[in-house]
């Protein structure tokens, strides 16, 4: 099928106007994360006692889904994007509300509910839909001093964030809390309100670390490690070792028989042992492009909501993806925090899914309306005209 530049279809104008170097790249990566958990999944599903390639299966479901909800949404107008981000937004509000009540409680935790046979996060799905609200509220408030754009954008971020806390989700908090903050610097807000937000950031920390007996334990672990304690994050590290540059090849590591979540926090680690570190280097090439890419579009972009919104999105993606890989090194403590895309998952892959297809759909290249408008009719005067009169 071949389409025209003069094609006015849906599909033609899409394929014209969306970033087609954007679009392959993220494709390349839904394609790696549909080879990669074929050599972590099948160890960690045998522990557990499912079929060998449970966690392949379903990863190869839920990225074919992401991708779909991807262009889909990467259709969608800057209107249609704000009215989805405000029903999901709430919808997930009221879901992480739930949870609270009913949802599953692992590792004192509570932060999933099941849906339909399935265990869903709602905190992911709540992610983008507040970065666009967010980024609405203060471009608003950069243009209208009418409407209390900021005012808007603050709620949303604290009725996001103490539903966080309630659950508790010390990463996903710290996560939003970041992306706030770059947010609210970009839109031009004063220095101090970006303070104020850093300093209730690492009180929370704080808070976190004499209340949550889990947190404190990573954070001991990483800051004052044991000899011998061969915690998950030591295996991972040595992973890089053992797989040197080249890896020892695909279905031959062993260190991930070890690692309890080898198909999701540390699949980073996985491919270090089996692919080596050319190929966690190029994996870390194409996020950097794929970020790059987004804010290289966003410096382009007139408009205060796309700019915001597509920098918040891919702040989100990009923070995640590099705490993912930082736990792997031993940079930070563990954080649970998976790689888009690339770490098994339902929630996070959809909702990762929703977010890039908002950026696609924000970078689209507009027409300028302007360009094709006619000129002002102005009358020749020189020109006679003759009219009709009565004989």
């Amino acid at each position: 099928m071949q389409l025209a530049r003069n094609d006015r279809s849906l599909l033609a104008t899409w394929w014209f106007t969306v970033d087609r170097g954007l679009l392959s790249a993220l494709l390349l990566l839904a394609g790696i994360g549909l080879l990669l958990p074929l050599a972590a999944s099948p160890a960690i599903a045998v522990k557990k006692g499912l079929p060998a390639f449970y966690f392949v299966e379903r990863q190869v479901v839920f990225v074919s889904l992401a991708m779909a909800v991807m262009l889909v949404v990467s259709t969608f107008g800057a209107r249609a994007i704000r009215r989805l981000a405000l029903a999901l937004f709430l919808v997930m509000l009221a879901a992480m509300a739930a949870v609270l009540v009913v949802g599953d409680e692992i590792n004192g935790a509570k932060r999933w509910v099941r849906v339909a046979g399935f265990s869903m996060q709602p905190s992911e799905f709540a992610k983008p839909a507040f970065v666009i609200l967010a980024a609405f509220g203060l471009g608003e408030a950069q243009g209208r001093r009418d409407m209390p754009g900021l005012g808007m954008a603050v709620l949303a971020y604290l009725a996001l964030v103490m539903l966080l806390v309630q659950q508790p989700d010390v990463g996903q908090t710290l996560l939003v809390t970041l992306v706030w903050g770059a947010m609210l610097i970009m839109a031009g807000q004063p220095l101090s309100l970006a303070a104020i937000v850093a300093a209730a950031g690492a009180m929370g920390m704080v808070t976190a670390y004499f209340t949550l007996p889990y947190v404190r334990l990573r954070f001991d672990r990483f800051w004052n490690p044991t000899p011998g304690d061969n915690s998950q994050v030591d295996r991972a590290i040595q992973s890089f070792v053992e797989g040197g540059f080249f890896g020892r090849g695909p279905g031959e590591g062993t260190i991930k028989t070890q690692l309890a979540d080898a198909h999701t926090d540390f699949i980073f680690a996985v491919v270090a042992e089996e692919y080596g570190v050319l190929a966690c280097l190029c994996l870390v090439a194409l996020f950097g492009f794929i970020l790059l890419r987004v804010f290289a579009r966003s410096l382009d972009e007139s408009d205060p909501f796309r700019r915001l919104a597509v920098t918040g999105l891919a702040l989100v993606f990009g923070i995640q993806a590099f705490i993912n890989m930082a736990v792997n090194v031993g940079l930070v403590p563990p954080k649970g925090i998976t790689l888009p895309l690339v770490s098994a998952g339902g929630s996070s892959t959809v909702a990762v899914g929703i977010a890039l297809g908002m950026i696609l759909a924000l970078t689209r290249r507009r027409t300028d309306v302007a360009r094709f408008a006619l000129p002002p009719f102005r009358p020749n005067r020189d020109v006679y005209i003759p009219t009709q009169t009565g004989v």
